[in-house]
């Protein structure tokens, strides 16, 4: 009897809401503090990303599952935490659509790494890339030789943008994109 009882009390602990409010800040705490360690920890993408930087990832998103709820493994508990990362990401990319300054808090702004065939050492410092890392690019981009490019920009996203020196410039006209000869 105790063990039918034992069950049917395990069943209702799944779904106790008395830590919501609790598992709500936490969650919130949680996000935000992440959202800002990886603003500072940089721009890449997750093609761009190193094994270390995966692990890293998804040890985070270990070691803070108990920061967000705390005590409480109710089913409510983890919904509601789901539900707090949800609305979360909805509202920062609310403000980062209406609020210029919002966008560049958040995602920061594109980074000159080449320019005019020659790095720029302190941006690629400053970025965590390495030479190898742009070179690795230019090659994806069809590009042989440094000195072929004009310039390199790290994207906000994480991407490597590349002009070369010799393509012509690109201008935009109502809503198609012509390329303009060279002079």
């Amino acid at each position: 009897m105790t063990t039918s009882l034992e069950s049917h009390s395990a069943f209702l602990e799944m779904f106790d809401a008395s830590h919501v409010g609790e598992v709500v800040l936490r969650t919130a705490l949680v996000y935000l503090g992440l959202l800002l360690a990886l603003r500072l920890a940089g721009k890449r993408e997750v093609g761009q990303m190193k094994p270390f930087d995966l692990v890293t990832l998804l040890i985070i998103s270990n070691a803070v599952q108990n920061a967000m709820v705390g005590q409480d493994s109710s089913v409510v508990g983890g919904l509601m935490a789901a539900t707090v990362i949800l609305l979360l990401n909805f509202a920062v990319a609310l403000v980062r659509s209406r609020f210029g300054f919002a966008q560049r808090l958040f995602e920061g702004s594109p980074s000159l790494i080449v320019y005019d065939g020659q790095f720029v050492t302190e941006h690629l410092r400053r970025e965590g890339l390495s030479e190898a890392d742009v070179l690795q690019a230019m090659r994806e981009h069809g590009i042989d030789s440094i000195d072929q490019v004009k310039s390199a920009v790290l994207e906000v996203d994480g991407s490597i943008s590349i002009v070369q020196k010799d393509q012509a410039p690109v201008t935009r006209t109502r809503r198609r994109f012509r390329r303009q000869p060279h002079p």
